[in-house]
């Protein structure tokens, strides 16, 4: 945005946390008498009662979001009831006991807007790429609940967070935010998130709804797709992130979709979201993405969010004027308000009231989040290459030297609305640029430091690289050399996927002094390496959040196995891209349609780089006894999994399904993460969704799965295929609202 399923309870240690903040001697909205305070009634019989008491003038007051900072450039003064230097509040209505909100960005964490004059300093998970590599839902659920346990105790009841938006193209400047390339995947570990947020009786969104792929132009960039191959990819990602998590808002994005902006696309937020999938939460627009009144709220738009961001304030006086016209119905009002109530209802804002909002956080509850936002860091990174063992590294190596990425300070963290301020500060203060979308932010987290800690008996220097001769000479001298390697990415602009400052040939100078060299890639997506040939050995680390220089040392030395998968994949050039041109202005059309990412590369029989789904170990694994079965049509998957190496270790395991008339060859199906001690074996059992055996057909608005005989591919990864089983379907339809 433009500024400067619960799977279980939340962890015992975050509750433990939460009772270390000092609550005042009564909350804001203390229990009253209200026949809607009873927690017995479902949330749409209480927002009933609610509404049935409410004046036309306090409907109008949940409809409209303001910003909750300063915002000099528009002479706007936050309201002083608004958390300082937040995203969003909206006035509570004392008279009801309905309670304010109060709105954090929350991608990765608790952020800060850059015009506050004081940052919290907060936990920072890694990218959401990161948490999406780690292919791990539970990892991901512990996320979210540390996420919403710092808002709680941050005096946040509406989080923005659940970036769930298909990387279709790589360049996109908040991919780092989102969940990757494939719509089960990015769905399942999203709405993981989203769920373990919510379980501190705290709304999430999840956002940009829909078709949001790059920020070039994304005030008025028009995403022009064909509406079936939409369901088969972007909204079916949202469809699978709202069944696991049921979210209490959904935000709408700023672009067009097939020629209407998004905030007022009827097809999205009424026929889609609303008839079809029967959705109940409330649509808020992104920060500057509502465009009209009428338009906006007969489509679906329930609550205008950050004004003064939009150039009207179209649901304040504009929206009474048009209710009063009949040109917006008093019952599409009352539609409005239900539905934001209902959701502070169903997630627990009224009966649970935020009772503080202090500046800084007991130091027993940060300690214990940096232990989770580490485990997730360690679980997403993935080894990319690892030629005779380089890695982990050995506990011979006497000279090692760590070159560039300002890895004796910190490690990098993505720009824009989601940055989490780290306590202790920027470790590498001053970088251009200093403003929006940045300041470009390292978490105080040193993998030198860490490495230097877990290595004592070797000597490790540090370079920062910028002498590209002075870096080979020390290598050169050196039994390892590891060159870590950045690539900053933000809101608001889109970066190429060639590293910046030269940084290709400082690595092709390292590798030509010695061939022992590790790259460490801190990049918000995939990035090109012309030099992967000559390397040893590559980590992809992403932005691994508050504990990430650990993270790291972890997982060279070998302390922690890597278990990450990527999930998207990485091209050798651009010319393999669906749209290899840089993104444009204007109108964008999607002519790959559903064959995103591993989808592309099967339709035209392309190789990446690194496949969707690869990733290394310390360790080997290997499958056994693949078998499926379809029984009435529902298609289990059975196998069993090995770990054949010498370490304990996680895998991946990988179902795809094959069928003809597809987008591509292939889907993903399901998938397991796996952890097994030396020579251990386990059977892993997977239902397929049937969906993903299906077309969406536009004409009659349903999924239909055609007769015949499919194909189950158990592998490693997209390109690593490794036991194939068939199953007999019979042809069906789904509604297109289906879920299991």
């Amino acid at each position: 945005m433009l500024r400067n399923a619960a799977l279980s309870a939340p962890l015992f240690t975050i509750a433990i946390c939460l009772a270390a903040v000092p609550a005042p001697a009564m909350a804001q909205h203390a229990p009253s008498a209200h026949a809607w305070s009873n927690a017995k009634l479902a949330p749409d019989a209480r927002a009933k009662l609610v509404l049935a008491q409410m004046t036309e003038d306090e409907k109008l007051t949940l409809v409209f979001g303001y910003f909750a900072t300063d915002f000099p450039p528009k002479n706007f003064k936050a309201d002083p009831q608004a958390r300082p230097g937040s995203a969003g509040y909206i006035p509570g209505i004392p008279r009801l006991g309905i309670p304010a909100q109060w709105q954090s960005d929350a991608g990765v964490g608790v952020a800060t807007q850059g015009g506050a004059e004081r940052k919290r300093g907060r936990t920072s998970l890694p990218s959401g790429i990161a948490t999406a590599a780690t292919w791990d839902p539970a990892l991901a659920y512990k996320g979210g609940a540390m996420i919403g346990a710092e808002a709680r105790a941050s005096g946040f009841n509406v989080l923005l967070a659940g970036g769930v938006n298909l990387m279709r193209e790589p360049r996109n400047g908040r991919n780092f935010e989102y969940g990757g390339e494939d719509p089960l995947l990015a769905g399942t570990m999203v709405g993981a998130q989203i769920a373990g947020i919510q379980s501190n009786n705290i709304i999430s969104t999840v956002k940009h709804y829909a078709i949001n792929d790059q920020e070039t132009d994304r005030f008025k960039m028009n995403a022009v797709i064909d509406r079936a191959a939409a369901q088969m990819s972007d909204l079916l990602a949202f469809k699978f992130a709202i069944e696991r998590s049921n979210p209490g808002s959904v935000m709408c994005a700023y672009n067009k979709i097939n020629g209407i902006y998004a905030c007022e696309q009827p097809w999205l937020l009424t026929d889609v979201l609303r008839r079809d999938w029967g959705w109940k939460g409330f649509v808020m627009s992104d920060w500057g993405a509502t465009h009209s009144t009428v338009a906006a709220a007969n489509a679906g738009l329930e609550q205008e969010s950050g004004w003064p961001f939009d150039e009207q304030p179209y649901f304040r006086e504009p929206l009474k004027a048009a209710v009063a016209k009949g040109q917006v119905s008093k019952a599409r009002l009352d539609e409005m308000a239900h539905r934001i109530l209902r959701s502070m209802f169903a997630h627990g804002l009224f009966d649970h009231p935020i009772t503080s909002a202090p500046m800084d956080l007991p130091p027993a509850m940060l300690t214990s989040h940096a232990a989770i936002t580490r485990a997730d860091a360690e679980a997403g990174i993935v080894l990319l290459k690892n030629a005779g063992d380089a890695l982990p590294l050995a506990a011979t190596a006497r000279r090692i030297v760590v070159i560039g990425g300002h890895a004796d300070k910190g490690v990098l963290a993505g720009g824009g609305s989601s940055l989490v301020y780290p306590v202790g500060g920027n470790a590498v203060p001053g970088l251009d640029p200093k403003f929006w979308p940045g300041p470009v932010m390292y978490h105080p987290s040193s993998p030198v430091d860490a490495l230097r800690r877990q290595l004592p008996g070797a000597t490790i220097t540090y370079l920062d690289g910028r002498d590209a001769g002075a870096a080979a000479a020390a290598a050169r001298q050196a039994d390892i050399a590891i060159v870590f390697a950045t690539q900053w990415a933000g809101e608001a602009f889109d970066p190429s996927l060639t590293l910046t400052d030269n940084q290709d040939g400082l690595i092709d100078a390292v590798t030509g002094a010695n061939a022992k060299t590790i790259v460490v890639l801190e990049t918000g997506g995939p990035v090109l390496m012309p030099w992967a040939d000559k390397t040893a050995a590559i980590l992809e680390a992403w932005y691994p959040g508050t504990a990430g220089g650990e993270a790291i040392a972890n997982v060279l030395t070998g302390k922690v196995n890597p278990s990450g998968h990527l999930p998207v994949s990485f091209p050798r050039s651009l010319s393999q891209l669906a749209k290899p041109s840089a993104p444009n202005e204007g109108e964008t059309r999607y002519a790959e349609g559903a064959a995103i990412g591993y989808k592309w590369y099967d339709a035209k029989g392309d190789k990446p780089h690194f496949a969707f789904g690869h990733g290394l170990s310390y360790t080997s694994f290997a499958y056994a006894g693949l078998k499926a079965a379809a029984p009435k049509g529902k298609v289990t998957v059975s196998f069993t999994v090995r770990n054949t190496g010498k370490r304990s270790g996680a895998d991946v395991a990988q179902v795809y399904l094959s069928g003809s008339g597809w987008e591509a060859p292939k889907r993903l199906g399901g998938f397991q993460k796996v952890v097994l001690a030396p020579g251990a074996a386990k059977p892993v059992s997977l239902t397929v969704d049937p969906r993903l055996f299906a077309t969406f057909d536009e004409a009659s608005n349903s999924w239909k799965i055609a007769g015949g005989t499919y194909k189950i591919l158990l592998g490693h990864s997209a390109d690593e295929i490794t036991a194939t089983a068939t199953v007999q379907l019979p042809a069906r339809t789904l509604p297109a609202g289906w879920r299991p």
